[in-house]
């Protein structure tokens, strides 16, 4: 399909290209404003050569992943002599706002991700040649997430963001200023949608937030531990996961819905950043260790054995070494399954920029490498329980060069099996895996033809193109 721009006086392909950095809800935010786009008459295509429009969905929470958005840009200037298009979508775009056609200028559109409902309006404005087009709300927007038309990438796996925002003021973090005030979906609406998902076909669902745990529900009706019980129950679910869960606002009935619902996964991320009550203040993170220690009580007491999964920030202004060990000793006291580790950087807004952030990039450097060690001890315990245990996977996909299948258990672990001669598995479908073996992130197994459910599993390779899998 072609559109007139009068700008370039020439018929310009109705093409783009999309590139998402950072999480899950960028993932998924990527999804909408793929929807959109596609529902407007354009075509993705894979290479920025092929495209008319360049699109670059942003994260801002590190330095690093701010930064590799504009050398990403500064590498494709070249391309604007052609008339290619760019923009900046999501947490940048919010945060910079026009600076960033200061610092880019071959950029045309900058659009914060409360914004892309308005995408098609944007577009319009660049099909007609219009250039620093901007879609930019402040902190206090009321303006909703949601857009009319997503296109799932996944499709087994769909996500839902139930609430977007945060009211926390973590001092380390930008999300806040980029994300807007926390504001919620109903939960009849996410209820449609989990439907509406799971009758095309999804069998896992994953509910998101950036504190997903803080849902308030606008009609009152129902609380975040029954929305998730609510969900999980929809005929026809097989998994639901939730992330990211704030400890301030983790409440018991949480894991009690878990242990109640059998589709709810085994797995909570409650990130920590810090063992040391004085740093957690600092951060203002408003939760002291024992009160997080209390909420990990709460989840290891549970009836089912549920995974525990975190981040952890090292570096942060005025943590002595003596701190810095207290993380260590929470990080054994807890015994998490994984963590996400990170130096803090300064961004932009946020109240640590008045600390003085006195610690050394190399001191920095080398507590990570402790951190990251120490989990790697602590991941291979965790996983070496699991060995000897049939476990459920659900397939995601296969690794021919190992002659491996590769899954995850609804702990959310890794799984890297191997099949019979003459099986072959389906993605998305569930197997039952014999675990053999275990790394400090994954498993390994062997699939179990498990009685009386191996036509649900998986089908038998022709016999013809059995040697194909030996290769």
């Amino acid at each position: 399909m072609l559109v007139y721009t009068e700008a370039m006086s020439e018929t310009v392909p109705k093409t783009f290209y999309l590139e998402t950095f950072g999480c899950q809800m960028n993932a998924h935010d990527s999804e909408k404003v793929v929807g959109t786009l596609l529902q407007q008459g354009y075509r993705q295509v894979p290479t920025v050569e092929e495209a008319a429009l360049v699109l670059y969905n942003t994260c801002s929470i590190r330095d690093k992943a701010e930064q590799k958005v504009f050398n990403r840009l500064a590498d494709y200037k070249k391309y604007r002599a052609q008339g290619k298009q760019f923009g900046v979508l999501g947490c940048v775009a919010q945060q910079e706002g026009e600076k960033i056609f200061e610092r880019a200028p071959y950029v045309s559109l900058v659009c914060g991700s409360a914004s892309y409902r308005n995408l098609p309006q944007m577009l319009v404005q660049l099909e007609t040649g219009g250039k620093r087009i901007t879609g930019l709300d402040d902190r206090a927007t009321d303006k909703c997430f949601e857009t009319e038309y997503t296109a799932r990438t996944n499709p087994h796996r769909g996500y839902i963001t139930i609430i977007e925002g945060c009211d926390k003021f973590c001092a380390y973090c930008v999300v806040p200023y980029t994300r807007g005030k926390e504001r919620s979906r109903t939960s009849s609406s996410v209820l449609d949608e989990a439907r509406q998902l799971v009758d095309l076909g999804y069998t896992e669902i994953q509910l998101l937030g950036q504190n997903v745990n803080s849902y308030l529900d606008p009609d009152g009706k129902k609380s975040f531990a029954e929305l998730l019980a609510a969900v999980a129950s929809v005929a026809g679910m097989r998994r639901m996961r939730f992330t990211t869960s704030h400890p301030r606002d983790f409440g018991h009935d949480i894991v009690d819905a878990i242990d109640a619902v059998p589709a709810l996964c085994d797995h909570v991320h409650l990130p920590v950043q810090s063992g040391s009550t004085r740093v957690l203040d600092a951060m203002q993170r408003l939760y002291t260790r024992d009160q997080y220690l209390e909420r990990i009580a709460w989840i290891q007491a549970a009836r089912r054995d549920i995974s525990i999964t975190s981040d952890l920030i090292v570096g942060f202004p005025g943590e002595t070494e003596r701190e810095f060990e207290e993380t260590l000793s929470l990080m054994d006291e807890v015994g998490y399954d994984s963590v996400f580790t990170f130096k803090y950087s300064p961004r932009p807004n946020t109240p640590a920029l008045r600390l003085d952030d006195a610690i050394p990039d190399l001191e920095k450097a080398r507590r990570l490498a402790v951190l990251n060690d120490r989990q790697k001890q602590i991941g291979i315990e965790r996983n070496r329980r699991h060995v000897g245990q049939v476990l459920e996977v659900m397939v995601e996909g296969k690794n021919p060069a190992r002659r491996q299948w590769i899954g995850r258990t609804s702990q959310i672990k890794v799984m890297n099996f191997t099949c019979p001669v003459g099986v072959e598995l389906t993605t998305g479908s569930y197997v039952q895996v014999r675990v053999t073996g275990n790394f400090p992130n994954s498993l390994v197994g062997e699939f179990v033809n498990a009685s009386g459910e191996s036509n649900l599993f998986h089908k038998s390779v022709p016999e013809e193109t059995s040697d194909s899998l030996r290769g």
